[in-house]
């Protein structure tokens, strides 16, 4: 699959699903308000079960698995069906595996030296984490200076919420936006699917409106 594709939306719904038979109702919901991207991050037993339902019945959808941290996880992640796949740090055996698998692959970065590093292996469209802790847009910004003319792209992750949407939207490096506010674990675990797609459609409206500015 294509990344930019992966990233036409601007978003990406990060969710920890904790019992597998939520993973269908929740992609469910999340394309009822107009979001038809998800990562499920590999953090629990039933993660690889809960991409395998996803892809399984809900195709509209393009499923990744976050929290790659071994070439294992690759392995996993793309045997349960996984479409892209997601890592909150730079590791070259997990990048290698990933590109063994032709899986696009987002690693995270958090410093210059991560993002030099990132673009020495070849990598441009790198996670931004913990984005808030990081410095948040101030810290993106302050990146641009040696990085813009890269072709370096960011998808901040970590910290970030609807009041902070347009923020981040609004630095010209930033590609996507990854949050869970929209399908936080308690909302999923309480199965609320329509919490979940007012919330999620809020989102989706907060960038249209900045897709105008």
């Amino acid at each position: 699959m294509n990344t930019d594709s992966l990233l036409k939306q601007r978003l990406i719904c990060v969710a920890v699903i904790d019992k597998p038979e939520h993973a269908v109702p929740l992609a469910d919901a999340l394309l009822a308000g107009g979001l038809h991207v998800i990562e499920v991050t590999s953090r629990n037993p039933g993660a690889a079960e809960s991409i395998a339902r996803i892809r399984k019945n809900v195709p509209q959808i393009a499923v990744g698995a976050g929290t790659l941290l071994t070439p294992d996880s690759v392995k996993h992640a793309v045997d349960a069906g996984a479409q892209f796949g997601v890592s909150p740090g730079l590791c070259e055996s997990v990048l290698d595996a990933a590109r063994e698998r032709n899986l696009p692959m987002f690693p995270g970065v958090m410093t210059p030296s991560d993002v030099t590093r990132a673009l020495e292996l070849g990598w441009k469209q790198l996670k931004f984490f913990p984005a808030e802790a990081a410095g948040g847009v101030a810290m993106l910004n302050a990146l641009a200076g040696p990085f813009l003319h890269t072709g370096v792209k960011f998808i901040p992750t970590g910290g970030i919420n609807a009041a902070s949407l347009a923020d981040y939207l609004a630095v010209p490096h930033v590609a996507a936006v990854g949050g869970s506010w929209m399908a936080t674990r308690d909302l999923v675990s309480e199965g609320a699917w329509e919490k979940i797609t007012a919330l999620t459609a809020e989102a989706m409206k907060i960038i249209a409106q900045s897709g105008k500015k």
